[in-house]
């Protein structure tokens, strides 16, 4: 009489299937973590979402001197007359929709003559957004020197981006990469009442950037400043006209922008 085992008895053996099982099983969680972690990444994109304010972007859409095209890619800001020839690609802040961008820049495109493109980041984040400088650039062919820049979270991407520009602009922001050796000209708007990109921030990452970096403090300007979409969460208190802000940053931008 010869032993048998319950292994080999009939069929394949137990470890194996059991190691096969858990190895499911394991899969499915790991799966199901992968699919929970990107619908809260895509509803925390949506909800939240500032638009522009409707009064600003009204006044700005009404006004004759500035031609608006806009597509899934970005919105172009031009000036109907008198184009210099500069550009700025500007990225918006995270959760904050192109337009409440418009009102912002319309002194910079109607007095000034500086084209704007406003991108739309992927999910409203600029985090998510590998798209290349020439996306953008290539939506305004008119324009012949280039600035990328970006308010806050879209500061930080532009500084990515900086090297394919002539000139880099921060809007409330600062750089998470070091640009300190690249000789480019750059450009730093802050507030004085910034609750988010609080002026000890931008002074702690002013090593990131050129020694010749030009940094101006808006008195009274705060994080929301910067945009025409209304109060931001966590943010402080603005002491400063929304329309004195715009034209601070126009004055600086035109002062500042290299010229073809």
């Amino acid at each position: 009489m010869t032993d048998t085992t319950p292994s080999d008895a009939g069929g394949a053996p137990r470890a194996p299937r059991r190691r096969r099982r858990l190895l499911r099983w394991i899969l499915g969680g790991l799966a199901a973590i992968v699919v929970l972690l990107i619908g809260g990444i895509l509803i925390y994109t949506q909800v939240g979402v500032m638009g522009a304010e409707a009064g600003p972007l009204a006044a700005a859409e009404a006004n004759p001197g500035l031609t608006i095209s806009a597509d899934g890619t970005g919105i172009v800001l031009s000036p109907t007359s008198g184009a210099t020839g500069q550009g700025l690609v500007f990225i918006p802040g995270a959760k904050v929709e192109a337009e409440g961008y418009i009102a912002t820049f319309l002194d910079t495109v109607v007095d000034d003559g500086i084209t704007v493109v406003i991108t739309r980041p992927w999910l409203n984040l600029a985090f998510f957004d590998p798209r290349p400088l020439s996306t953008f650039t290539e939506l305004a062919p008119g324009v012949s020197s280039w600035a990328v820049g970006g308010h806050s979270l879209g500061g930080v991407r532009a500084c990515q981006l900086a090297s394919d520009a002539d000139a880099l602009v921060l809007f409330a922001s600062y750089c998470a990469n070091d640009l300190s050796a690249s000789g480019l000209p750059v450009l730093s708007l802050s507030g004085s009442e910034d609750g988010l990109s609080t002026p000890q921030k931008i002074a702690d990452a002013k090593g990131e950037l050129p020694a010749n970096a030009t940094f101006v403090e808006i008195p009274g300007a705060s994080h929301a400043s910067f945009g025409a979409y209304g109060p931001q969460a966590g943010d402080g208190t603005p002491t400063a006209d929304p329309a004195e802000v715009d034209r601070v940053i126009a004055d600086e931008l035109a002062g500042f922008l290299p010229r073809p």
